[in-house]
């Protein structure tokens, strides 16, 4: 059964609400579904704790000084088109306002592209990720079907 299928078979009988910023809402605005873009976010996040604090927060001193230097090591990736290289903050508060929309759409599973790849890459119709033309059928299979 599709995801889709499985997910109009489950009645949602219960409401949640929260604030966020106005940057956000609008962002959330614009999507063609947005209910199912939260639930499917707050799915991945519970899904994915840190490796390294097991989703606590944190970490003995030792394992933090053992890793630093790592994490500091491996903070630049290539643009998945191109292949320049890019600088990927630890966490979405570090996100400039030009680069949020780009690099949520990393931190929440999505390709990495730099800003001029971003622009070129048309935008999926179901989910908004920006996908290159030849990864569509890969990102269809494993973001929107079972």
């Amino acid at each position: 059964m599709s995801r889709k299928h499985q997910h109009k078979d489950r009645q949602k009988t219960a409401v949640v609400a929260f604030k966020v910023e106005e940057e956000l809402a609008a962002l959330l605005d614009k999507l063609p579904n947005k209910s199912e873009f939260i639930r499917r976010a707050i799915a991945a996040q519970l899904g994915t704790a840190c490796p390294l604090c097991n989703g606590r927060g944190v970490v003995p001193r030792g394992v933090h000084d053992h890793y630093a230097p790592l994490i500091e090591q491996f903070k630049q990736r290539g643009c998945e088109l191109c292949g320049e290289s890019l600088k990927v903050p630890l966490d979405a508060g570090q996100l400039s306002e030009e680069d949020r929309e780009r690099l949520e759409q990393f931190f929440l599973g999505g390709p990495l592209y730099c800003d001029a790849c971003y622009a070129s890459v048309p935008p999926c119709d179901d989910c908004g990720w920006h996908v290159a033309p030849e990864k569509v059928a890969d990102h269809l299979r494993k973001e929107h079907c079972d």
